[in-house]
Order: C-alpha cells, then structure tokens, then sequence
C-alpha cells in the first residue's frame, strides 16, 4: 500500500480536494435558484443537461466501485503498480454523488416549469440511448471476464465524452441568440474554481509520490478538468465580452429555420 511521504502536501491534497467539492457542488444550485425564481428554463439548454445527467451518472459509477470495491482495486495495482495510490478520494464519490441528484432535479425542473417550444432533440436522446445500451453490453462482457477495472473503465470514458460533448448545446444557444439570459454565469464561475482546485489536488499526490500515474491512471479526472476550464472560459467570454449588453435586453425576434432542429428550440421561442 502506498503512503504519503509528506504531511504538508497530504494536508494540501485534502484541503484541494473539499475545495473543489464544494465549489463544485455549490456550482449546481445558481441555475436551480434562477430557474426557481423565474419558473422558467427558457434558455437553459435541455440537451446540456440530459447530457450532463449521462455523464455525472457514469462518473458517480467509476468513483463509487473504484473507491469501495477491493477487488477493482487490487486491479488497479496490479495495473499500475502495487506501489500506487488509488486515484479516486472521497471527495470524488460525494461529489458525483450530489452531481447526479442536482442533475435530476434540474430535469425535473425543465418538466415543471415555463419551456415554451424548447425541447430535447432527438440526436441527443438518440445519442443517450445509444450510452446506455452500450454500457449494458460492456456489463455483461465483464461479468463473463471479472474485468472489472476494465468495465468502470468504460465508464469514465463515457463521462470524458459526455463532458466534451454536453457544453456543445449551451455554447451554439448562446452563440445563436447573442445572449447567455437564462443560463447561470455563477455556475460557470464555481465549476472553474472546481476545475483548477481539482488538477492541483492530482497534481499535489504526484508531487509527493514522485509519478504521474495518478494523473494517466485516471485519465477522466485528468480531462475533466482540463475540459471543465476550456468550456468554462468559453462561457466566460460569451457572458462577460460577447454579450454582455444584451443579456437584460429583449432578444430580436428571428428565423427559426436558422436553429438546426438538433439544439432544441426555435430562435424565437429561446428569447427573454
């Protein structure tokens, strides 16, 4: 089993690490309030948050078996070294725990609240059930083998995907309406801060073990980072430098045959 060679950093891996908890799992909560207080998800993107649901669900998944189960991780070391640390810290499993639940409620939202002609497209649902088929197949290939380190592995290549494809949605609305009315800019500010405290969390345990396996072991924590703060900064200069005049302003009524049927909604019914 491997140990920590350095109090310091351990403190400042665990500090990091509840950091990025909870400014991650706070992230969540700005787009439900704002929701709540107008009872509308008129431009929140629905597919962004199907999408985000997929992708929270499979890495709650990956975290959950890799951080309780034994045998994945005696797979693991027998992987990468029975001198490894396992990458998986239980800020990670409550994270993605809390990740699915705000996730779920946020689609509940989009049933019960004002949505006008905003609706799921069918790529995206085709896209999801495609997911999930595939995740049951590979379930019961590993059954057969007792891969299991391979199985969850499987897992967290699904939510590196879904991370890189779910921000699509929301970048291509705000890019079509020339507004980000409607989707949360404070999210997007905690999931950065989470984003950044979480790479140094990784980055203080390959400090103190002298390898980088913790960050090529689990290459989805690596990408989700790394991904999170690319998409993040989009946002960012969308909301702040973009569009940031008309993010108050009643939107110009548009052509809805310029909104490909694959983003969810009409121009016109996306507007303020």
């Amino acid at each position: 089993m491997a140990e920590w060679h350095s109090i310091q950093l351990k403190v400042l891996y665990e500090v990091l690490g509840w950091v990025a908890f909870v400014a991650w799992s706070i992230s969540f909560y700005p787009q439900v309030i704002m929701n709540f207080r107008r009872k509308s998800v008129v431009g929140l993107n629905f597919d962004f948050v199907i999408l985000n649901l997929t992708k929270h669900s499979s890495y709650m998944i990956y975290n959950v078996v890799l951080y309780f189960s034994s045998s994945v991780q005696a797979q693991y070391r027998h992987k990468f070294g029975s001198n490894q640390m396992i990458p998986v810290a239980a800020n990670d499993v409550a994270f993605s725990t809390h990740a699915v639940l705000l996730t779920a409620f946020t689609l509940f939202q989009i049933f019960i609240y004002e949505r006008r002609t905003q609706r799921f497209s069918k790529v995206t649902i085709a896209i999801v059930c495609v997911v999930w088929l595939s995740a049951a197949v590979c379930v019961f290939v590993a059954i057969h083998r007792h891969s299991w380190l391979w199985l969850i592995s499987v897992f967290n290549t699904i939510q590196v995907t879904m991370t890189v494809t779910k921000y699509v949605p929301q970048v291509y609305m705000n890019f079509r309406l020339k507004s980000t009315d409607g989707f949360s800019i404070g999210n997007i500010l905690l999931d950065l801060l989470g984003g950044v405290t979480n790479y140094g969390q990784m980055a203080m345990q390959s400090i103190d073990q002298k390898s980088w396996v913790n960050f090529y072991g689990n290459i989805g924590k690596t990408l989700l980072s790394l991904v999170s703060i690319f998409f993040d900064i989009i946002f960012i200069i969308q909301h702040y430098v973009l569009y940031p005049a008309k993010k108050k302003q009643n939107l110009p009524i548009q052509s809805s045959s310029e909104v490909p049927p694959q983003f969810g909604c009409k121009i016109e019914d996306c507007k303020e």
